[in-house]
Parts: C-alpha cells; sequence; structure tokens
C-alpha cells in the first residue's frame, strides 16, 4: 500500500482565499480557533475641540454668581428676614451641592459634554425658580435646587475641560478658571447699576438664566459625538478604580480646599477686616475681594502662556506667597498694605487649583477623579465661615483669619512628597 501522507495535489484539500485552515485542537502548539486576519478601519478625525466653549460657560456660570452676590440687600428686603436668617438659609446651596457633584461625577464618564448641556439647563430652571420666590422658606428650597446644579455643573465643567485638555494637547484649565472670577468682578458693578435703574430682582436673573443658555448651545455638536470623544482620547477608554479614585482624588482634593477655604474666607470676611479693623471706608474696603480676584485671574492667564510648571513648585508657591500674603493682609497695619497682601495671596494662589484639576486628568483616563476632586475640595465653602466663626470666638477677627495661613502645611507637605503615583486600572479595550 502507497503510503497516504502526504496527500496528492488531487487530493489535498483546498481552502478558500479569504478562509484560514483549521487546525486539530490535537496538535501541540497550535491554536484551537480560526485566526481572524487584521481589517484595517477608517479612523474618524477627533472632533472639533469645543475650547472657547468651555471658557464661555465658565463665564456665564461665573457672571450668576457674581449677580447675585450683588443681589443679596435687595434679596434680604424682600424677604423681610434678619441677616442672620439670610446666612442660616444660604447654607442650602452647600448642603445642595455636595450630594449633587458625588452623583453626577459618577454619572459623567465617558459623557461629559451631554451632562454639562442638562445641567447648565437645570441650573437655568434654578434662577428662574430662585426670581419667583420671597419667603424665607421658598427661598431656602430654591437654593438648595441652585446648589446643587451649580455643583453639578461645576463637575461636569472640569470633566469636559479635562477631557479636552487630553485630546488637544494643551492646557484649557487656566483659561477656564479664569473666566469665572473675571465674569464675577464684570457682574457685580453691573448688577448695582441694574437695580439703581430700576430692575427688578426677577429680570435680572431671567437675564443670568437666558445668559447660560445661550453659553452652552455651542455644546450641542459635542454633546451629540460623545463617542467619537471617546475615541480620539489619547488616554483611551478606560473604567477608573472607584475606590483608587476616590482615594488618590480625595488627597488631591484636599489640597485644593485648602486654596478655597483661604478664598472664601477673603470672600466673605475680606470687606469687614478692612472696615472695622483698618479703618477703611465702604469703597476701599469693598475693593478687597476685587483686589484678589484680579491678581488670581491675572496669574492664571501668565502661567497659561508659560512653559508648564511643575505642580509642586505651584504647590510650595502657593504654601509660601498665598498664605503668607493672606496672613500679612490680616495683620497689617493700614488698608493699603492690606490690600497689598491680598493681591500677593491672589497671585500665589491663582495657578494651583488649574494645575491640580489638570493632573488628576491626566492620571485618570475616564475623568472621574476629577469629579472627585471637585467635590472634595468644594466642601472648602463648608469648612470655612464655620472655622473661622468659631475661631472669632476665641480671638479677634485678624487674628482669626492670620491662624488660615496653616492651611500651608499641608500644601508644603503635598509639595514635598509629590513623587507618590496612584495606581490606576489600565484602560479596557
Amino acid at each position: 500500500m502507497t503510503s497516504a501522507w502526504p496527500p496528492s495535489p488531487s487530493t489535498r484539500p483546498r481552502t478558500e482565499p479569504h478562509e484560514q485552515p483549521r487546525f486539530p485542537r490535537c496538535c501541540p502548539g497550535t491554536p484551537s480557533r480560526r485566526r481572524r486576519l487584521p481589517v484595517n478601519r477608517v479612523t474618524e478625525p477627533a472632533p472639533k475641540s469645543p475650547r472657547f466653549a468651555l471658557v464661555v460657560v465658565s463665564g456665564a456660570w461665573g457672571a450668576f454668581w457674581g449677580t447675585w452676590s450683588a443681589l443679596l440687600p435687595a434679596v434680604l428686603e424682600r424677604a423681610d428676614a434678619t441677616p442672620g436668617e439670610l446666612g442660616l438659609v444660604l447654607t442650602a446651596v452647600p448642603a445642595g451641592a455636595m450630594p449633587a457633584m458625588g452623583l453626577v461625577g459618577r454619572i459623567a464618564v465617558g459623557r461629559e459634554h451631554r451632562m454639562l448641556l442638562l445641567t447648565a439647563a437645570a441650573l437655568a430652571l434654578g434662577m428662574v425658580t430662585l426670581s419667583g420666590v420671597s419667603g424665607l422658606g421658598g427661598l431656602g428650597i430654591a437654593l438648595f435646587l441652585v446648589g446643587a446644579t451649580s455643583g453639578a455643573l461645576d463637575v461636569c465643567l472640569n470633566a469636559a475641560t479635562a477631557r479636552a485638555e487630553r485630546v488637544s494637547g494643551r492646557p484649557l484649565f487656566r483659561a477656564v478658571h479664569a473666566a469665572f472670577p473675571v465674569a464675577v468682578i464684570a457682574a457685580a458693578p453691573l448688577t448695582g447699576l441694574a437695580r439703581q435703574s430700576g430692575m427688578s430682582i426677577r429680570a435680572v436673573l431671567l437675564l443670568c438664566a437666558a445668559a447660560l443658555l445661550g453659553s452652552v448651545l455651542p455644546l450641542v455638536g459635542p454633546a451629540a459625538k460623545d463617542h467619537a470623544w471617546r475615541r480620539a482620547d489619547p488616554g483611551g477608554r478606560a473604567t477608573p478604580h472607584w475606590r483608587a479614585a476616590w482615594l488618590w482624588g480625595a488627597a488631591i482634593g484636599v489640597l485644593g480646599g485648602c486654596v478655597l477655604v483661604v478664598e472664601n474666607a477673603v470672600e466673605q470676611w475680606s470687606v469687614l477686616l478692612l472696615e472695622e479693623d483698618k479703618g477703611a471706608s465702604a469703597v476701599l474696603a469693598s475693593a478687597a475681594p476685587a483686589v484678589y480676584m484680579a491678581a488670581l485671574t491675572v496669574s492664571r492667564l501668565v502661567v497659561q502662556r508659560l512653559p508648564p510648571l511643575r505642580t509642586r513648585h505651584l504647590g510650595a508657591l502657593a504654601a509660601v506667597g498665598g498664605c503668607g500674603g493672606f496672613a500679612w493682609a490680616a495683620l497689617a497695619p493700614t488698608a493699603g498694605s492690606s490690600l497689598a497682601g491680598f493681591a500677593v495671596s491672589g497671585l500665589a494662589f491663582g495657578p494651583l487649583m488649574p494645575a491640580l484639576l489638570s493632573h488628576a486628568g491626566q492620571q485618570d483616563p475616564s475623568g472621574y477623579t476629577v469629579s472627585v476632586v471637585s467635590t472634595v475640595s468644594y466642601g472648602a465653602f463648608l469648612v470655612s465661615p464655620l472655622l473661622v466663626g468659631s475661631l472669632t470666638n476665641w480671638m479677634s477677627l485678624p487674628g482669626a483669619l492670620a491662624c488660615l495661613a496653616s492651611m500651608a502645611v499641608p500644601l508644603l507637605g503635598a509639595a514635598v512628597g509629590a513623587r507618590v503615583r496612584p495606581g490606576w486600572g489600565q484602560p479596557r479595550h
């Protein structure tokens, strides 16, 4: 008998050109499944980056809060309440923001632009509701809604900015965060002029709602292409390790909270400090928050144009210059030197918070850690007034504010130990 192996050409099994030959499972070293040939896919171009649109949204959001701060005397008169009662009702804003930020941060992973549109529309609805209430009960409910939607917008704006940075490869956080204080500074005096001309609270707030809705219209296109943004992201689609993201995000958020504790103290106590302890006039004292915000904005815009600086260097600058300048502003003998201290503090603090958010966005491609940083750092708006209020029971207001310079300790500690790296999960392809 002749050998059946190798088979003759006439008996050798044929395979189609597009079909791979099958290998028996018993043969060692050979795959048991058919190997797939690589398929050439046409890559879609990355969608246009909405960089300018995000800056505009931040400006419209800041314009609302600048308007609201200038409307507080009129709101107090309409509610027929005492300043203490109004202050208690105003705590509804952070009370609504904190849980909303934690919830929306998880939902917004991978759909940042869509969620930014929804939260902006919800905040505009909150403004409309706020414009029509007068009693303290209705005002508290409306402020809770505004706080929740504003906190959610904060998280979504930071997450969208982090993704835009990764896709474009260009820094954006400082420009977005610079637009907020600029809008606050511009909106407050304009609101005062509107009140002098006889415009009602309702009309002013409706204008703010319309401006916010108009600012997010350019994001309709990117929101419809969120899936294309995920493909264009150089970090790739990734599911974060939720526990690791919370631990690392909370550590970065605490550092951001140290900055915001001082910033909130400037907004709430600087005018009172200059009037009662420095003998400044009402006009000069009211310039203190504006001086700080202007310095904050200038430093962010200047650093935006410079070569990238290390986050730990910015942390050390904030610890020394920011906290040192604030302590000098609190203890300075004259109003002029106190304003100079606020300016130095704003210049030193300005670049750090955007740098922390940008660092978190680069470490975690999903963007969830940016949401955690935003949520944890926002807790400073609850801690700061309680801390200063408690300290004033034991010492004078300048001494209580000077104690906030202790925020330099964690900032310097983080600058020294900035070599620590988080253990992120690998992107799942």
